[in-house]
């Protein structure tokens, strides 16, 4: 998360921002530290209250507490692999995510079972590409950290899996089909 701060949100520096942490729950550390910015608010967002939590949702598949189009920056770090339907989790992300946006998801590639309650999924790049083309997102990069990372800790072991995307405007056609697709999910 340090690299897409530093790539992506260092022009932001002087800019108001708003930043949604999902799955912000402290477990194992959070990622707050690296949004300390006096014009940039950052909110946690998780299922059930705790340390770095300010937004409890009641359902992970359908954020009735958010308004549609509410955040700059929309980010989840070793999280999605615990949710038995990433996808409709994802949507959720699409739709507070405000016109030009950002994303960055972080999810495992490899590693052991660890439920938090569940661990469901590992993640490759061409995944997570399909999985922003399905809820309309642009891909600016995804990838794979695969090389040794030459510490001690056992981080070296997930293989962590990158998306950066963007919101882009999408003519009236797109954004019925994404409609259309989000109230399928649902309804199902």
């Amino acid at each position: 998360m340090t690299k897409f701060v530093q790539k992506y949100l260092s022009g932001y520096i002087d800019r108001e921002l708003s930043i949604l942490d999902i799955g912000s729950q402290d477990v194992n550390g959070t990622f707050k530290f690296l949004f300390d910015n006096a014009k940039w608010k950052y909110y946690g967002l998780d299922i059930v209250p705790g340390d770095n939590v300010d937004i409890v949702v009641e359902d992970i598949y359908r954020w009735k507490e958010l308004k549609t189009r509410s955040f700059d920056v929309v980010i989840s770090g070793q999280a999605l692999e615990h949710v038995e339907y990433f996808w409709i989790t994802m949507l959720e992300m699409a739709r507070v995510l405000k016109d030009k946006g950002i994303l960055c998801i972080i999810v495992p590639s490899s590693g052991p079972e660890h439920k938090y309650p569940k661990d469901c999924w590992r993640f490759f790049p061409d995944g997570l590409t399909a999985l922003a083309n399905y809820v309309q997102l642009e891909t600016i990069e995804a990838y794979t950290c695969w090389e040794n990372l030459d510490t001690d800790d056992e981080k070296n072991e997930w293989k962590d899996s990158v998306l950066v995307a963007t919101k882009s405007k999408h003519p009236f056609t797109s954004r019925a089909k994404f409609l259309l697709r989000n109230f399928l999910s649902r309804t199902i």
